[in-house]
């Protein structure tokens, strides 16, 4: 880590941590747009310091360490909030009581629409976590979020027991994370169409013992 982003233990965390106020609030998301912003634009996550990303947010070196500890700090905030529009998805199928093809399908189709909406930032989340150990466990951690939903509708639909329906449902969120990130990195990526229709496939397959 250079220099530049090491974190300011000095800093006022308990600031960070305060209530949230509309100044606090924009002026987070102006750094997490601006940070996604400068990925698009072709910077890499190892590439981008604090100075450029505060430059590009409007605000000081100083403001930024205000709001966060350091830009492996921010790089976990962006994860949790791209994250957050993942989950909102995919709960159409974790808390539906409807057609579980229909579920299954739209929520595929609204990730892999974030997926594409938000790729270099997710692109940034997991190549980092290859090389970061505290980045890759929290990473791990929201993804949890998904294996505990899954495997609550598994035990559900399948009446599959508890360690059977988790171990299911770890696989599953593990191949659509790594399915989707693919899509990201290939040159000829499959199309969407395809890549859904045969995710929920197996999820049909898996879950209720059918085809779709």
């Amino acid at each position: 880590m250079a220099a530049d982003d090491e974190p300011r233990t000095t800093s006022p965390v308990s600031h960070r941590e305060g209530p949230a106020t509309a100044k606090r609030a924009q002026v987070q998301a102006d750094v997490l747009r601006a940070t996604e912003e400068l990925l698009a634009s072709g910077s890499s996550y190892a590439d981008l310091n604090v100075e450029k990303i505060a430059k590009a947010a409007g605000i000081s070196r100083t403001a930024f360490y205000f709001y966060f500890a350091d830009k492996r700090d921010l790089l976990m905030r962006l994860a949790g909030d791209v994250t957050e529009l993942l989950y909102a998805q995919a709960d159409i199928w974790f808390s539906g009581d409807g057609d579980p093809e229909q579920e299954i399908r739209e929520a595929l189709t609204r990730i892999a629409a974030l997926y594409r909406e938000h790729g270099v930032l997710i692109r940034a989340i997991v190549e980092v976590s290859t090389y970061e150990e505290d980045i890759a466990t929290f990473w791990r951690g929201l993804l949890q979020q998904f294996v505990d939903a899954t495997a609550r509708r598994i035990e559900t639909e399948a009446h599959l027991d508890h360690d059977s329906a988790e171990a299911t449902a770890f696989a599953l969120t593990w191949m659509v994370e790594r399915t989707f990130y693919q899509q990201l990195v290939q040159d000829e990526p499959v199309p969407d169409a395809q890549l859904i229709a045969a995710i929920a496939r197996i999820y049909r397959g898996t879950v209720y013992g059918a085809s779709v």
